[in-house]
């Protein structure tokens, strides 16, 4: 970084023993050097492309967190590219995964965006809204909850495998509210939303992942603004199937549905 201030003439941190933040003109000149990089990674990747044609099946890490109609929505956009490829899936925890991304076991993940890879692309594909479902509650009450509210119940967690106990926790420790938890832990998201229903405790999830009818299922917002949990793909520079811009795929805040061209954008060879 000190190299780079002298090559273009100016300062672009102020350090002190507080941190480091950007000078006025470092404000000005990071996002355009942001930019820049953007175009040298693309102009690599694109490279590495020509040379390196891609073959054989695209190998993709899903977390069990990701909805079967997001993977089906996958395979549709696979087999939609102008050469169809196969689209082989692998379903594991999301240390697992991580690990294989980068072994180069796998070309691409789906997961929840709840922790950084800072060394490889991402790009944020759907968001949905997240409810809680809280037995405890009073049955007479409707609308959503506010975050502060829903503080004041017992969760049901489950082991931090598949991205939802990092979410829950992280959303209530950066709004400064302490997280009450119940004994024990559930297997899956899957348990979490029976055990809600039986009267445990009360449950955190993405909305597409409520199976069952609950008295007291509402939707968690923060200052009036649906809370949401992000999914998205993360994928290698160097790899030649990855997008050719950051702009191949763009955020999506609807539900789940069928992909449509930013997906096959992606996935294309």
């Amino acid at each position: 970084m000190a190299r780079l201030e002298q090559e273009l003439g100016v300062k672009l941190f102020d350090r002190s023993p507080r941190g480091v933040k950007p000078t006025a003109h470092g404000a000005r000149l990071l996002p355009m050097i942001d930019q820049a990089l953007g175009a040298l990674d693309s102009l690599t990747a694109e490279a590495r492309r020509l040379a390196r044609p891609a073959t054989g099946a695209i190998r993709m890490g899903v977390s069990p967190l990701i909805g079967a109609d997001l993977v089906a929505c996958a395979f549709d956009a696979a087999r939609g590219l102008s050469r169809p490829r196969d689209l082989v899936l692998r379903e594991a925890d999301l240390e697992l995964l991580r690990a294989s991304l980068k072994a180069g076991e796998l070309d691409a993940l789906l997961v929840p965006a709840v922790e950084a890879m800072p060394t490889y692309r991402h790009q944020v594909i759907l968001s949905e809204p997240v409810v809680v479902i809280d037995p405890a509650a009073d049955p007479a009450a409707e609308g959503p909850v506010e975050l502060t509210a829903a503080a004041g119940a017992a969760y049901i967690l489950v082991p931090d495998t598949c991205g939802l106990t990092k979410f829950t926790t992280d959303l209530f420790h950066s709004n400064d509210l302490a997280l009450r938890t119940c004994p024990g832990e559930a297997a899956s998201h899957r348990v979490l939303d029976e055990w809600a229903g039986l009267g445990v405790g009360a449950a955190l999830l993405p909305r597409s992942k409520v199976a069952h009818q609950h008295a007291a299922c509402r939707p968690l917002v923060h200052s009036g603004t649906p809370v949401e949990i992000s999914y998205e793909a993360v994928w290698a520079h160097e790899n030649p199937r990855a997008p050719t811009s950051r702009s191949s795929w763009t955020p999506s805040p609807r539900p789940p549905q069928p992909w449509d061209s930013r997906a096959s954008n992606w996935l294309r060879l």
